[in-house]
């Protein structure tokens, strides 16, 4: 009798979860599976261009031990298909990024000139309809060669001699900054640059007086509409001050640059500890959202928001909103003594009344050993783990919040991990890639396993305006035979479409997923 009684609750909560899937107004179109002569690659970058394009720029491997040896650009039209393939066979030193402007491709790269002892930026530029790159160089900075120049782990920044450059995109990659930090003894120097993608500088700062006693990790930024002012979010870590055990070495602050001046913003309430703030401009306004912690070991509590003044940064209202049972019970269960940490951002939408949907994923990094080359050697493992989404309305207020649960793990390229989310009409719509069937944790819980299967099957999550969550398989792994890079879509607004990326070995496709 209890036998039937579970499974009759199964049945249910099965054929609830199908009704609701069947609501879900996503589809998808393949474009054809096209040959690829080169094996080892990474994507660098994936943009629309006019005319309804896709621009995809890959960085390719050779040799022994693997090593950059050029790029592969290619160009699809609307309807998916191959139209130009170009080999652009140069490596580069530090390639940055790649990103699409006025029918213009443009490559960001960062290399060391030994004849001026100096690193410089520069630009490699191609016209779309006939790919055949120039150079120029961006930027010029004298220095010393180092063996990192890049800080590409904007969350674990290193402050020690040398030198130390990185580079954030706004949210619409129309602008970009650079931030260079030198260190030469006691002479310390730190620059921030602003270029819009049309490659135009709008402001160069010094910010050397503001790191006399403090070092700043950027994490994010915001660009003000005119070009003229950059807001950076990011840890100031103090290097002077003496600390007891109930604080941290750091703290959030919003930093305002423009040509002349830089203010700041501190966020540093007592009991509160602030984590991974994000700036927005949001119509006139500004804003700032995150978690935050009651403790400093960065277990977070909750969601926080803060309301400032874009000319002054005075800070206007702030809101602290503790997780709810629901989301508790989401990550949780019943379980009582459980954590919330290692939450980085990843998408934020603004709907048209002011709300805020957001999602942060639970990521981090440890080590592990390898014996497949017959000779242990020590590699990092990066876990991409569950997905947190809330709700926030324009007063700073949490509507809802949720906890998917996922847990995904990975040596190699992270493209085909993590998730990637799109917003319309309030709703949230989050494309993972997954096992065959998600693993029931209770009566309304379960969790979505990365696969054994070389070609894990794409899903669809839907969070509606209520939080009410449903989900549905999308793409099946016997219907496209190769792995997307779900975490690497380019996104067509026009057509309220994802364009996804498909690749394994010499075979390639593309895979356009539409929310009608």
């Amino acid at each position: 009798m209890k036998f039937r009684k579970r499974l009759s609750v199964l049945l249910f909560f099965a054929s609830l979860i199908i009704s609701k899937a069947q609501e879900i107004p996503v589809s998808y179109e393949l474009g054809e599976n096209y040959g690829d002569r080169y094996k080892f690659s990474t994507v660098l970058s994936v943009h629309a261009a006019p005319g309804g394009e896709t621009v995809l720029v890959r960085t390719y491997y050779g040799g022994m031990p693997l090593h950059p040896r050029g790029h592969l650009i290619e160009v699809y039209d609307a309807e998916l298909h191959l139209k130009t393939e170009y080999n652009y066979k140069y490596a580069g030193e530090h390639m940055v990024d790649a990103f699409v402007r006025n029918g213009q491709l443009y490559l960001l790269e960062l290399v060391y000139n030994l004849e001026s002892g100096a690193y410089e930026y520069k630009v490699h530029q191609s016209p779309l309809h006939e790919l055949s790159f120039t150079e120029r160089t961006l930027l010029a900075i004298p220095s010393k060669p180092v063996a990192n120049p890049l800080a590409v782990n904007k969350y674990n920044r290193s402050f020690g001699d040398g030198f130390s450059t990185a580079v954030f995109f706004d949210e619409g990659q129309e602008a970009f900054v650079i931030a260079v930090h030198q260190k030469e003894g006691k002479e310390e120097k730190y620059w921030v640059h602003l270029f819009g993608t049309d490659l135009k500088k709008h402001l160069t700062h010094d910010f050397s007086e503001a790191i006399a006693e403090k070092n700043y990790a950027f994490e994010n930024i915001a660009v003000a509409k005119d070009f003229q002012s950059v807001y950076m979010m990011g840890k100031a870590y103090f290097k002077k001050r003496r600390f007891n055990a109930e604080e941290r070495r750091f703290q959030y602050e919003l930093v305002r640059i423009d040509q002349n001046t830089h203010l700041f913003q501190e966020f540093n309430d007592p009991g509160k500890f602030p984590e991974a703030l994000k700036p927005l401009i949001v119509q006139d306004g500004l804003v700032a959202v995150g978690f935050y912690a009651d403790r400093k070991d960065n277990r977070y509590n909750g969601l926080v928001y803060y309301s400032l003044d874009p000319g002054n940064l005075t800070l206007l209202s702030k809101k602290y909103n503790a997780f709810s049972n629901q989301f508790m019970m989401d990550k949780f269960g019943r379980e009582v003594d459980a954590e919330v940490k290692n939450l980085i951002f990843k998408e934020v939408f603004v709907t048209p009344n002011n709300d805020i949907l957001f999602s942060a994923e639970e990521y981090f990094v440890t080590l592990g050993e390898d014996i497949s080359g017959g000779a242990t050697k020590k590699v990092e493992r990066f876990h991409y783990n569950d997905i947190v989404c809330a709700k926030l309305d324009k007063s700073g207020d949490m509507v809802w919040a949720r906890n998917i649960n996922k847990t995904e793990i990975t040596q190699g390229d992270e493209a085909y991990a993590s998730y990637s989310a799109y917003n319309k009409g309030g709703n949230l719509y989050f494309f993972i890639n997954s096992g065959e069937n998600p693993q029931q944790l209770g009566k309304d819980r379960i969790i979505f396993k990365q696969g054994f299967s070389r070609n894990p099957n794409m899903f669809v999550i839907k969070l509606d305006g209520n939080g009410d969550l449903s989900f549905r398989k999308l793409i099946d792994d016997k219907e496209v035979r190769l792995p997307i890079m779900v975490s690497r879509p380019t996104i067509l607004k026009s057509d309220d479409a994802l364009l996804f990326y498909a690749k394994r070995g010499s075979k390639k496709q593309l895979v356009k997923v539409s929310v009608n």
